[in-house]
């Protein structure tokens, strides 16, 4: 990063950027580039990959790619919004790895959603007890595996961007160590040396973004609610739902500025595993706190980011603020009790036609801070 922040002075804009439209073409591969060439209606798809360098205390030094698949269903015109496959893979010097995909796919004139996460990984995670009071100085690494599979259909329904289906979600958590005299051996919280997770979900999605990557107008509004049994395979009877909602608009005519809203709120009910409980802390919100600094079965979370976009540059820059905590039980919610987090970053346009960033971030919180390095926007 360092060096391209240097080659933007070094360099006159044009040449810049004319090395950086050469280089992505490098790392961007067209796999229908033939079809397109007989029929200029189909959309140009497109793998943009990269590779990725990392460092965690946990980890040590990570190397890997991080690539993203663009693509329209043959048949699918301006009314269908780019689909976007994710694709992270990661190897790290301690033997670890993590291969992650979350997508978001539009049939033909959107009138179906197919949407969901893929997750296999074998990464540690730090642990320093359940509730939102616990001590910096409680931390502890809890190594495992998971295989984590939920896949959601939704048909458009009612109105235009309405979304309403479901889907199925499994979480399986096998290979666990955890450190001897420890926390968790001490807890034993359910679930700890292993669990698997089952459940049938059901979904409604409202989303009228004009972008899905790097949205500038539009709501995004997102819930389920999953039914998790013993009877369906799994180890634990439980419930969990979620709601992510979205907000995104122009600032001004006069620039292309945006202002960007989330709020988050998770809860479980019932005899959930430890694996499914709240994670307080992320590189997409509550930036700034190490991932399950705070752990606990509810959680609620809201931030806001001015996001700035210099004119005629690839360059942009961020500024965020939020707030959020984690809870035994949502009625325990307290303002006085809300963890703060805020911050700021930089962007850069690895795709002018797709609105696509490469973003840093430094984030902030309560007494303690961190530095995000990834593709595409936090939300």
């Amino acid at each position: 990063m360092l060096l391209l922040v240097l080659a933007v002075y070094l360099i006159p804009y044009p040449a810049f950027s004319q090395n950086i439209d050469a280089l992505q073409e490098f790392f961007t591969f067209y796999p229908n580039r033939k079809s397109v060439a007989l029929d200029s209606s189909i959309y140009p798809s497109k793998f943009i990959a990269a590779p990725v360098i990392s460092y965690s205390p946990e980890t040590n030094f990570a190397f890997g790619i991080g690539a993203k698949y663009l693509f329209k269903f043959a048949g699918s015109g301006e009314e269908t919004r780019v689909s976007n496959m994710p694709i992270t893979f990661q190897y790290t010097l301690n033997n670890q790895y993590f291969l992650y995909s979350g997508f978001e796919i539009f049939t033909n004139q959107e009138k179906w959603v197919i949407e969901g996460n893929i997750l296999l990984q074998n990464y540690p995670r730090l642990y320093y007890g359940t509730g939102n009071r616990t001590e910096e100085s409680a931390e502890e690494v809890y190594e495992y595996n998971q295989l984590l599979i939920e896949p959601i259909f939704l048909k458009q329904m009612f109105l235009e961007h309405l979304f309403i289906g479901g889907g199925f979600r499994f979480n399986h958590i096998y290979n666990t160590e955890i450190e001897e005299d420890g926390l968790l051996a001490i807890n034993r919280p359910d679930g700890f040396e292993g669990s698997t997770s089952v459940g049938a979900e059901v979904a409604a999605l409202y989303d009228s973004r004009d972008i899905i990557l790097n949205a500038s107008t539009g709501w995004y509004l997102e819930f389920t609610h999953g039914k998790y049994g013993e009877v369906l395979g799994g180890t634990n009877n439980f419930n969990l739902t979620r709601m992510d909602l979205r907000h995104f608009l122009r600032v001004s005519k006069n620039n292309e500025d945006v202002l960007a809203f989330q709020f988050v709120g998770r809860a479980v009910r019932g005899k959930s595993p430890f694996s499914e409980f709240s994670l307080l802390g992320s590189s997409e919100i509550m930036r700034g706190y190490r991932e399950g600094r705070f752990l606990d079965r509810d959680f609620l979370a809201t931030q806001v980011e001015y996001r700035k976009n210099f004119k005629n540059s690839r360059i942009g820059a961020v500024a965020f603020l939020g707030t959020g905590d984690v809870y035994n039980n949502i009625d325990e919610f307290q303002f006085s009790g809300l963890k703060p987090n805020y911050g700021v970053g930089v962007r850069f346009k690895i795709d002018k036609e797709e609105n696509l960033n490469l973003r840093l971030d430094f984030g902030f919180g309560r007494g303690t801070n961190e530095i995000y390095l990834s593709i595409a926007e936090a939300f």
